[in-house]
């Protein structure tokens, strides 16, 4: 389950791809600096990009919907099989993300990149969130199987959409099923990063 993660893009990078694939940006979209953040944990907020007609918008949402349960952790993944998320479709880019592996601190932390690629984007939906008591748009990540490069160090993955496909889940012009699956043989590159982090201690829920 992927409780932190980091990103280094700069907003003219996020505007030029999606030019690329035919959507430009909407001139409503919060426009941040988009400084370098080498950790996102959950309940801070972080860029989303979803649909807004035949424009993608970027927002700044906090990470992690309002649990079912009363008084449950906030749930930063959700699983993605079996449910079709026919509305609430976004993509959260990023550039790495972590996995810990270990019983006992200090854990060893894992930093995913995409293999060939200075950053990429994660499926993911926005629903509602709890912001100081006040219901809140949100996000969480969609996560499925883990494929060949994750299964040796974590038993699930979140889904790295391929660049191709990133319209047709914004749109949902595709069955999610389609979509939402695990990442090919050398898609992500791992490498031990350089320190464990002690706010791993944190509990989040994945539904």
């Amino acid at each position: 389950m992927c409780n932190d993660y980091g990103i280094d893009l700069p907003f003219r990078l996020f505007v030029e791809a999606f030019e690329e694939l035919g959507m430009a940006v909407d001139p409503d979209s919060d426009r941040p600096n988009l400084e370098p953040r080498d950790e996102i944990w959950p309940t801070e907020r972080a860029p989303v990009i979803r649909a807004c007609g035949d424009r993608v918008r970027l927002e700044m949402l906090r990470w992690g919907l309002k649990s079912a349960r009363a008084n449950g952790p906030p749930v930063i993944n959700l699983r993605s099989e079996g449910r079709n998320f026919r509305q609430g479709r976004c993509l959260i880019p990023a550039s790495h993300f972590y996995e810990f592996t270990g019983s006992t601190r200090p854990k060893t932390r894992w930093r995913f990149t995409k293999t060939g690629e200075a950053w990429f984007c994660i499926a993911g939906v926005i629903g509602v969130g709890d912001d100081k008591g006040e219901a809140a748009p949100a996000f969480s990540m969609l996560t499925t199987a883990p494929g060949p490069d994750v299964a040796p160090i974590h038993n699930r993955q979140v889904v790295i959409l391929p660049r191709c496909d990133w319209v047709a889940w914004l749109r949902a012009d595709r069955p999610a099923s389609d979509l939402l699956t695990p990442s090919g043989a050398g898609t992500l590159t791992a490498a031990i990063a350089a320190r464990p982090d002690a706010n791993n201690s944190f509990v989040f829920s994945e539904a």
